[in-house]
């Protein structure tokens, strides 16, 4: 059923009515069993002591009976107090604090046996009388002071546990993801309108936090709310295809919520053709997160980055093909809001989330889909090569050669689409003004013919070959110089990707050799030194420009142009 609005009657009567029941009820239960079984006169008390103590002598009890109620009232008013403090503080960090502290049962059960305990404690200390001791009920009036005084430091231990950020972020998204399989699964309107503003408002929590962290340089609670959307967002891939068409409307509190008011009427009925709303508004929040961290936070856009990969891997293993087109347009956003910051860093590790992404679509069969991802990341390497951010471009390269050796391995359909895309990658159009490749992108090529060699490919080696047919001879000599002192995939510093680019096996190694002998250019050059006589620290390029682990190492190249 529909939640019922807020009004006087939900927010005072109902509690005041329903505790001051409980109590009544309580007290007249147990007045009753005194009045017929345990109730009398306190004269005639029993030998043994123990009896003894129960027997009240109801001359000297009554000061002790009131008593009890001001105790009780006396813990009740430091609990709120303490209670008050922590959840005011944390309100000021977190938004919704309040109303999952009143939404918990835990802490809705203690306020109310508080109350009802100083209740029964003001009726209780008017109940006795001069003749007459309620004796079972002042034992349990006595029972509640003591679980009173002795619950108070483990409910604050529970307060400040609950109360921890992390605590809290799990709370909500358990919350969500609890709503938005109710409201699924529900077929009516008003019930479904109410669990996505609900959805909603869980997700912009979560948001909120994450930027409140970022702001505060509070990198793992930041981290851990980034994580929870991507958890959520999972989650409900699992039910989502039983949910009913009402859930993938659009409702009033989807269209008044701001990352939606603003959308045409085209892409709001895109998103219900498309059942993405859920989806869209984690990306969506996801872009927001990243667009603010960039510059602030380089580990939340890789984070942001990965947690996207694993939405989309998700929906290729569920089939959804919608979502893992919103996953590529995500991504391609990312990159374009790193490529106009000029963050090279970033590039390079969103870049890596790109490739595994793809590779994950080969082997979840998903080809297509991965044939127009490497479209994009071709494009980004064209973009910035324009933005004179050649190392971007070679990350690219390698990328998309690795795509290429995984889609051999799998033996895909779309291989030879991949390899002609890849090939494409160091051709600008010429309006761009650019007719020149990069020397990192035909290395990459260079790598990804060695080993087509190595895995008994020669038809693919060719086409690379011819590809790179016209290529000068002294950046042919200098690519495979370059290459072939490169002995270990471990480079010298700590990089993100932990593999050095350009390292091959010894097998593929040699394949080089094989590859680099077709070219007539190098007829009668110098042979190749042995691996082992070389140096193991890679140099500086024969143009003068950094190489690719120099690049990867010390941060974006300060001016190389990537023309020969």
């Amino acid at each position: 059923m529909a939640r019922e609005p807020n009004t006087p009657q939900r927010q005072w009567v109902y509690p005041m009515v329903l505790l001051a029941s409980i109590a009544l009820t309580g007290f007249a239960l147990l007045y009753t069993f005194d009045h017929f079984f345990t109730g009398g006169p306190g004269s005639g008390a029993p030998d043994d002591s123990i009896r003894r103590y129960f027997f009240f002598d109801q001359s000297s009890i009554t000061d002790a009976a009131s008593s009890l109620g001001s105790m009780v009232a006396g813990v009740l008013g430091i609990v709120i107090s303490v209670v008050a403090i922590v959840v005011q503080l944390s309100a000021e960090r977190y938004t919704g604090v309040t109303s999952m502290f009143f939404r918990d049962r835990i802490n809705i059960g203690v306020m109310g046996f508080y109350v009802i305990a100083c209740v029964c404690g003001v009726w209780v200390g008017l109940s006795i009388r001069s003749d007459y001791v309620p004796r079972i009920t002042l034992l349990v009036m006595m029972l509640f002071t003591t679980v009173g005084l002795v619950g108070m430091a483990p409910y604050f231990a529970y307060v400040f546990r609950f109360l921890e950020p992390a605590n809290i972020i799990a709370r909500i998204q358990s919350d969500a993801g609890r709503i938005a399989r109710r409201g699924s699964a529900s077929g009516e309107g008003p019930d479904c309108v109410e669990a996505q503003g609900l959805t909603l408002s869980a997700m912009e929590e979560l948001t909120d936090i994450t930027s409140n962290s970022i702001s505060g340089k509070d990198k793992i609670i930041a981290s851990r709310a980034v994580d929870a959307l991507k958890d959520f967002a999972v989650e409900y891939l699992s039910y989502k295809s039983n949910a009913s068409d009402a859930w993938f409307s659009i409702g009033e509190s989807i269209r008044a919520n701001p990352d939606f008011v603003a959308m045409d009427p085209e892409s709001l009925g895109d998103l219900v053709k498309r059942r993405t709303w859920v989806e869209w508004k984690v990306m969506r929040q996801y872009l927001g997160i990243y667009n603010e961290a960039l510059g602030a936070m380089r580990d939340i856009n890789y984070l942001v980055a990965i947690d996207t990969r694993y939405i989309g891997e998700a929906a290729a293993k569920a089939k959804d093909e919608e979502l893992i087109v919103l996953v590529l347009r995500y991504m391609n956003s990312y990159m374009r809001a790193t490529l106009n910051a000029k963050d090279v860093h970033t590039a390079y590790n969103v870049l890596n989330q790109y490739r595994l992404f793809v590779e994950s679509l080969l082997r979840l069969g998903c080809f297509q889909k991965a044939l127009e991802a490497v479209e994009h990341m071709k494009y980004y390497g064209h973009v910035s090569y324009d933005m004179k951010l050649p190392f971007v471009t070679e990350t690219v390269a390698y990328d998309v050669g690795a795509i290429c050796q995984v889609a051999h391995e799998l033996d895909t359909p779309n291989q030879d689409k991949l390899l002609a895309i890849f090939l494409e990658l160091d051709r600008p159009s010429p309006e761009r003004g650019q007719d020149q490749a990069l020397k990192g992108v035909r290395k990459a090529q260079v790598k990804l013919a060695a080993y087509y060699l190595s895995a008994g490919d020669e038809a693919k080696a060719r086409r690379i070959r011819d590809d790179m047919e016209q290529e000068p001879r002294h950046r042919l000599l200098a690519i495979r110089e370059e290459l072939v002192r490169v002995e270990t995939k471990d480079f010298w510093e700590i990089i993100d990707r932990g593999r050095n680019f350009e390292f091959m096996p010894p097998k593929q190694k040699e394949s080089m050799k094989v590859f680099f002998s077709w070219f007539d250019q190098l007829t009668g050059a110098v042979s190749i030194p042995p691996a082992a006589s070389t140096p193991k620290v890679p140099p500086s390029t024969a143009s003068g420009e950094p190489s690719v682990h120099e690049s990867a190492a010390s941060g974006p190249p300060t001016a190389p142009t990537g023309k020969a």
